[in-house]
């Protein structure tokens, strides 16, 4: 009986049992079902879009361009504007060199010109008396003679030659064949023109022309100098952000990793909540210093394709590396001075050596320059107040022809040669004011230079300085990097075995940050003073002397316009508005960017 009641319970447990875990079981199989078809249609298109992101990655790889230091000194030579401004300073110098020597060369001009007269004061004047109004029968000229119609041939022989022994009726002299009252005259001529003496201002303005190509020649070293220095400084801008974003990237990963241990101490109990909160933000506050840092890298890539003249949506890969400063600095040199006359004639390995002596400076060299050009102006000022001597000829060739073309073997000439000679009497002290003016520009230009010379000891010096304070900290940041990067990898260890705390790990963590960013600003800082000093010679001068650069211009453009009123040539058109640095203003003293020279 106890044994079948059991039974019975049994099989009634088992009868409301079965129903349960089917419906259980069935509920099971729908979600596993459901989770099966949402895994399936999340899964589905990944491979797609993996596959579409390796497309766009292997397109943006493919479409990037790599770009080392001497491609970007290439490409920024051809595309500078500043280079293409000094060489037009250039070019107009030698303008005006040729204009000054054509002084000391004769001037031979051709002219052709025609004349047609509907009206002359000839056409009323009559040498032969007054006209015959008489009735009465006139007897036979022999001049003019009557041949009858039946005269035999040896009757019309005679009376020819009888006529043309007979003269004109106005006496012999026909005005219209030398001029006068001429219905058309054409008149081909060459002039001729030779100065003799004109008071030494010839050879004045063409020592200021030649003063003024020479500080032209120094600003197109001045300018491709600065631009090499600019792209250095670029390039090494954009590399120094590229090691930021990875140093600061990495810190993002150690971050992420502290967190993550963080969570799994916090999940087994050996960490409080208090640490997984400081890990969270600690991670946290490194996302915007990450983002920070790609932001100033993009700046800094826009500012080196701006002086490449590239694409702001072009991809770029730095080539040269951000540690290696020697070869750095070869690489600007030669590209400086590739075709220079100091390359070829000293070679590359003196041009490799820093000339910091004041007096070689490219603006001290340009004032010096300038010195010269005011100097010969001055002389040209002077030489006003002396007669000129001038011989002159002229050779023509005259044809008054009945017809408009003439004949050329019908021709009158013409040929005379003299000697001219003019001496200003009293030009209101025109000639004064010139004077004064030159003088003027001359003692500022030797003010000028005495000042820059100073300045240029100064920055060579502050160069000298900044190539060992650089030198120095490369130096320093060597051992720094390496004992930061140990202690944070000792206390990595320290922090998994639970020795260290994560306040330790943090302070480690940001001492090897910064000294791997001191590191890399190390690295850049001496490679681009390593440049500087060995493009000194040719560099301007980027401060210092800036209200006396502004009156030293407006002075210059006051004295060309004075020589453009006195018969010179005119001024320039303004030029672009731009940084103006001492070389360029001395340029623009010694008449290089304007009209100084006047033939």
């Amino acid at each position: 009986m106890l044994g079948a009641r059991r039974r019975s319970s049994r099989l009634a447990f088992h009868h409301h049992l079965v129903p349960i875990m089917s419906r259980t079981h069935t509920r099971g199989v729908v979600f596993t079902a459901v989770g099966v078809l949402v895994a399936l249609a999340a899964w589905m298109p990944r491979p797609l879009g993996a596959q579409q992101d390796t497309l766009r990655g292997a397109a943006r790889a493919a479409s990037t361009r790599r770009l080392s230091l001497d491609d970007a000194l290439r490409a920024a030579e051809v595309q500078s504007e500043a280079v293409q401004i000094a060489r037009a300073g250039l070019t107009r110098a030698k303008g005006q060199w040729y204009q000054a020597r054509s002084q000391y060369l004769p001037q031979l001009s051709a002219v052709l010109s025609y004349q047609r007269t509907l009206r002359s004061q000839f056409q009323g004047v009559s040498l032969g008396g007054s006209p015959d109004t008489s009735t009465t029968p006139k007897p036979q000229s022999v001049c003019a003679p009557s041949i009858p119609a039946n005269a035999t041939q040896a009757q019309v022989q005679a009376a020819l030659a009888q006529a043309s022994t007979c003269q004109a009726a106005t006496g012999g002299f026909n005005f219209s064949s030398v001029g006068f009252g001429a219905p058309n005259s054409w008149t081909a001529g060459i002039n001729f023109s030779q100065n003799v003496f004109a008071g030494g201002r010839i050879s004045a303005q063409y020592q200021a022309a030649n003063a003024s190509v020479n500080a032209a020649t120094i600003e197109i070293a001045a300018q491709r100098a600065q631009l090499a220095l600019d792209v250095t400084q670029a390039y090494y801008d954009a590399a120094l952000a590229d090691r930021l974003v990875s140093i600061q990237e990495a810190a993002l990963s150690q971050t992420d990793e502290v967190l993550r241990q963080t969570r799994v101490a916090r999940q087994v109990g050996n960490q409080a909540e208090f640490d997984l909160l400081r890990a969270q933000v600690t991670r946290d506050n490194q996302v915007p210093v990450v983002l920070q840092a790609r932001n100033a890298r993009q700046v800094a890539y826009y500012r080196l394709k701006q002086l490449l003249n590239l694409p702001m949506d072009d991809a770029l890969d730095l080539a040269t590396p951000l540690d290696d400063s020697t070869t750095a600095m070869s690489t600007v040199i030669a590209a400086v001075n590739a075709g220079s006359a100091r390359a070829q004639t000293a070679g590359l390995a003196a041009a490799l050596v820093p000339d910091t002596n004041a007096s070689d400076r490219a603006p001290v060299r340009q004032l010096q320059e300038n010195v010269r050009a005011q100097q010969g102006l001055v002389r040209a000022a002077r030489g006003e107040r002396l007669p000129t001597v001038q011989i002159t000829s002229g050779y023509q060739r005259l044809y008054f022809p009945t017809s408009v073309f003439p004949q050329l073997n019908n021709a009158r000439e013409n040929w005379t040669i003299g000697v001219s000679a003019s001496l200003p009497l009293f030009t209101g002290q025109r000639i004064k004011g010139d004077e004064l003016i030159a003088q003027s520009n001359l003692e500022q230009a030797k003010a000028q230079l005495q000042q820059t010379r100073e300045v240029a000891a100064l920055d060579a010096r502050v160069a000298l300085s900044a190539l060992q304070q650089a030198q120095a900290t490369w130096q320093a940041s060597a051992g720094t990097a390496q004992q930061a990067s140990r202690a944070y990898n000792i206390d990595q260890i320290r922090y998994r075995e639970g020795i260290s705390t994560q306040t330790d790990l943090s302070q480690s963590r940001l001492l090897l940050e910064q000294a791997l960013a001191n590191r890399a600003q190390a690295a850049r800082d001496l490679a681009v003073a390593r440049v500087k000093l060995a493009l000194l010679r040719d560099l301007p001068l980027q401060a210092g002397g800036g209200s006396a650069q502004s009156q030293s211009q407006n002075q210059t453009q006051s004295g060309n316009a004075v020589n453009g009123a006195s018969g010179g040539q005119s001024g320039t058109a303004p030029q672009q508005t731009q940084t103006r640095t001492t070389t360029q203003a001395a340029a623009s003293a010694s008449g290089v960017s304007g009209g100084g020279i006047t033939p």
